[in-house]
């Protein structure tokens, strides 16, 4: 299992593309894009990544720069490649993506709903799916903005993905003692105060060991004011290859 993330900058950074991945089962399986955001579609066109190529998307939560590229890609598919993507996504999600964010771009004559642009596939929390080869995937609920819920990954009972998501010390601490968590890449906002993200300060409150264990993402521009900065942990880099 190899991830390669196609942005790794906060939703305002201009440096660094949104935080959003490509996750590989194995060397020779399609990837599953984790996120869609505004620059999704640019990031991947950089790297020279057909859309085609893609075993499907995985939404997290509904803010742009987790869905902001789901209509050009839901266009590109239909009307280039001539199928509908699978889309994974938290049954409670499926419903206000489609109403509130995806609707009024895509709707065009017999093209109604969400299905008629994606293959949907609801996902449910703590139950562990097999969404493509090598990849089982856990959808766990994480705190982020009331209202509006939004969902981190499980995968392959050893690496967490974080959603945007605020400080939850005592869910890192389960997921490495005592579901055997090897690795995280989390969230992580530079500055003070995180109402909606898990601040560097707070971060940095978990023990060296842990710490070791999580690789920093969905950070500012201003990243190059903390290297050095970060204790254990270290920044993922955007485009780079991390094995798993």
């Amino acid at each position: 299992m190899h991830i390669q993330m196609l942005g790794t900058g906060s939703a305002f950074a201009k440096t660094y593309n949104n935080n959003n991945a490509l996750l590989f089962g194995s060397e020779a399986a399609p990837p599953l894009l984790i996120d869609c955001g505004v620059t999704a579609m640019s990031a991947l066109h950089s790297l020279e990544f057909g859309i085609d190529r893609l075993h499907g998307v995985l939404i997290t939560h509904i803010h742009a720069d987790h869905v902001g590229g789901l209509e050009e890609l839901a266009f590109r598919m239909r009307f280039q490649h001539q199928r509908r993507p699978l889309l994974y996504i938290a049954a409670e999600l499926a419903d206000p993506l489609w109403n509130h964010t995806l609707r009024g771009g895509l709707v065009q004559g017999e093209l109604q709903t969400l299905e008629d642009f994606f293959e949907v596939r609801l996902l449910h929390e703590h139950r562990g799916c097999e969404l493509a080869p090598g990849l089982t995937i856990e959808i766990i609920k994480t705190p982020h903005i009331p209202g509006k819920p939004s969902f981190s990954l499980y995968v392959n009972d050893r690496f967490f993905y974080s959603a945007d998501m605020q400080f939850q010390p005592q869910l890192l601490r389960d997921l490495v003692e005592e579901r055997g968590c090897e690795t995280i890449f989390h969230d992580c906002q530079l500055f003070q105060p995180g109402p909606v993200h898990a601040t560097l300060e707070e971060l940095l409150t978990l023990p060296t060991d842990l710490q070791q264990k999580i690789g920093l993402m969905h950070y500012g521009d201003n990243r190059a004011d903390f290297e050095g900065r970060t204790g254990a942990m270290r920044f993922v880099e955007q485009q780079r290859v991390y094995r798993l």
